[in-house]
């Protein structure tokens, strides 16, 4: 029956009709939309919208296809793996690491041919590890293992990786072995496995980009993944809010000093044992990067085609090999084989190796016999009416000076800047003989000196063949009282011990201190239970502590002894400047204080507790040359006191008042104390 017609206008019908008259809207539900969703071969949702809004089918504004099987059939792809702003982390360090392998199509100079990076969840720290072949994947793993481990005293729980067949067999085994949760992620899906594989695609965008800027052919590749790996680790990262990992991770802030340009022109000092008088005394290199655990800078030796490590190196970070080329030195033409020959016959081999096998190559090249021989065929020039011909000379290649106008710099005038200076103590023994407290500085010195005969410090002896004596210097200072009026004038005689060599002249070097927490607990202890609070110094420090390595040093200026010019010192205590000064210092008094019956505390091995009884106690807490000492019975206090006098030059400083630059003030009364530091 029909009810009523009528003419569409826009989304409105205008009927007529004797039921229905006026307007009515157009009538369209979920079975209409059905219905062109199949006409329409199975249409998007979307797609629906856009025609309905382009008034080409009816309106389905607020209808919803249902769930189509033919759809799913046809059409259905993977759930997208979707990504917040800011992705999940696990709450500990090691409670998850992210793994995954990484295959190149190119040998490296060490014939590796994969690397393989391990990345802490909760750091996003990378390690990296370059393989030969995919096996060599647990072996990394075990190493990596280890060192982490042993480094933050955490044991690992739990790593994902992807389905591949180097993590199956003896890589689930280990991991049951040491109780290690082993994920994997099902087959082709890399996605799952994202960390890992963002992780891949930026380092090995980075190796692209410092290659191209370095110049250099892809076998170099492997160089570059350890220099990209170590500079993601140091820059700032979006999934900790950009915190810097490597800075999270050793707690402590981070140097970019060591940073250089990848693959730019360096020159090494080449050592005087390995060069004659006229010899140059610096080869060109180019740099790769500097190692993880070894001091000095890692370089690609051009000419020897070897890596080379040294830390006497000067950079042209504006260079690369490119300029090197048209010098036609022995470099530059290994460096266009270098270009040429994407794949140089290298391997990783110990310095010994290398030295030994230049050594046979220099044995197997021609001698100066065999030139002779092939030059006696050669005409002899003789004086006489006819002149022998000027031999060629090869044009020298003009050098490159820059084309640029010097001109001062005008950013700031006579007026715009001040000089801060510290208060005119002497940098030098020459400033200090010049100066006008010269008798006051000369009288610190000589105290020191004292100092360092009274306790033995050394012995003048002559200078042991093969041994070199390490240099010192004076170092000034201007201290005032308490009251600043009356200035004090210390001098300490300082080893440089920067040229101390690791292995030789020392081994370990770490000293702990005391925590500042471990000084807040032990200074709430003391006003919480009306303890005694007393303060002590050490005199000359690090002059307590014993040597067991054979070191020398130079004898100080101005107390060189007559006659003796010739002999060096050599060291039985240790020195300022030593770099192990401080840990000789510690392995002493700990000694000390474990002959006397004191315990050092698991959480600060600075805070020594001798108990005895269960309310009678005493702690001392150090800090390099200071010391605090709490306790009930000021009498046992006044024993331990003496009894460090007796062994090492102390100052007694009576009650506490200040502590590190921090004021102690208190109330014994009302049993508070407050900490002050302006």
């Amino acid at each position: 029956m029909i009810v009523a017609k009528g003419n569409k206008q826009g989304s409105l019908y205008v009927t007529q009709g004797k039921i229905c008259k006026g307007e009515a809207n157009v009538a369209c539900g979920n079975a209409c939309l059905e219905l062109w969703h199949r006409r329409l071969g199975h249409i998007s949702e979307k797609g629906l919208q856009i025609l309905a809004q382009k008034t080409l089918i009816p309106e389905v504004k607020g209808k919803v296809i249902q769930p189509c099987i033919h759809c799913l059939a046809g059409k259905q792809h993977k759930v997208s793996f979707r990504r917040g702003n800011h992705p999940h982390r696990r709450k500990y360090v090691l409670d998850l690491v992210h793994t995954d392998v990484c295959s190149m199509n190119e040998k490296s100079m060490g014939d590796a041919l994969y690397f393989v990076t391990f990345i802490d969840d909760h750091l996003r720290k990378v390690w990296i590890y370059l393989l030969k072949t995919k096996d060599q994947v647990l072996e990394a793993f075990k190493e990596f293992h280890a060192k982490v481990e042993r480094e933050t005293e955490r044991m690992l729980k739990c790593v994902r990786s992807d389905n591949g067949g180097e993590y199956r067999g003896p890589f689930e085994e280990y991991c049951k072995s040491y109780g290690i949760r082993f994920k994997k992620t099902p087959p082709k899906t890399p996605q799952l496995n994202g960390v890992a594989e963002r992780m891949n695609r930026t380092i090995e965008e980075r190796v692209r980009s410092m290659l191209s800027n370095a110049q250099l052919s892809k076998s170099f590749w492997g160089e570059a993944v350890k220099t990209a790996t170590k500079i993601v680790n140091h820059s700032p990262s979006s999934a900790l809010d950009g915190e810097i990992p490597e800075q999270v991770w050793i707690g402590k802030k981070v140097s970019y000093e060591h940073f250089k340009v990848f693959g730019c022109r360096a020159f090494v000092h080449i050592p005087k044992d390995e060069r004659s008088k006229l010899d140059a005394k610096t080869k060109q290199c180019i740099y790769l990067g500097t190692p993880q655990d070894e001091f000095g800078y890692r370089l690609w030796d051009p000419v020897n085609k070897r890596i080379v490590r040294s830390r006497d190196v000067v950079f042209l970070e504006d260079q690369t090999i490119e300029d090197t080329k048209q010098s036609g030195s022995p470099v530059s033409k290994a460096i266009t084989q270098i270009i040429q020959d994407p794949m140089p016959v290298i391997r990783h081999e110990t310095i010994e190796e290398q030295n030994v096998e230049n050594q046979d190559e220099n044995n197997d090249s021609p001698t100066d016999e065999s030139s002779t021989e092939a030059n006696e065929d050669q005409p002899i020039e003789t004086i006489g009416p006819e002149v022998a011909p000027e031999p060629e000379v090869t044009p020298q290649p003009k050098l490159r000076r820059p084309v640029r106008e010097r001109r001062p710099s005008n950013r700031y005038s006579p007026l715009e800047y001040v000089i801060v200076v510290n208060e005119g103590e002497p940098q030098s023994f020459d400033q200090a003989m010049e100066d006008d407290h010269k008798e006051e500085w000369l009288k610190a010195m000589q105290e020191e000196m004292q100092s360092l005969h009274e306790n033995q410090t050394y012995d003048l002896v002559e200078l042991p063949k093969g041994r070199r004596a390490l240099k010192n210097k004076w170092v000034y200072k201007r201290k005032t009282d308490e009251s600043n009026k009356k200035p004090r004038h210390k001098a300490r005689i300082v080893v440089k011990g920067c040229n101390q060599k690791e292995g030789i002249d020392f081994e370990e070097i770490f000293s702990p201190v005391v925590k500042m927490s471990s000084i807040r607990v032990v200074l709430g202890l003391a006003a919480t239970l009306d303890l005694e609070v007393e303060q002590l110094d050490v005199k000359t420090t690090f002059l307590h502590g014993d040597l067991e390595e054979e070191i020398y040093m130079e004898q100080p200026r101005g107390f060189i002894v007559t006659g003796k010019e010739n002999l060096v010192c050599r060291l039985r205590k240790s020195l300022y400047g030593l770099k192990h000064a401080p840990r000789q210092w510690y392995k002493k008094f700990d000694s000390f204080m474990t002959e006397h019956q004191f315990k050092k505390t698991q959480a600060d091995h600075c805070v020594f507790v001798k108990r005895y009884d269960k309310a009678d106690f005493i702690i001392l807490l150090l800090y390099v040359d200071d010391m605090l000492i709490v306790g009930h019975d000021k009498k046992k206090i006044d024993a331990l006191k003496k009894a460090l006098s007796n062994s090492f030059a102390m100052k007694d400083l009576g009650s506490a008042k200040q502590i590190l630059g921090i004021n102690i003030i208190r109330d014994r009364s009302k049993k508070l104390l407050w900490l002050s530091q302006e």
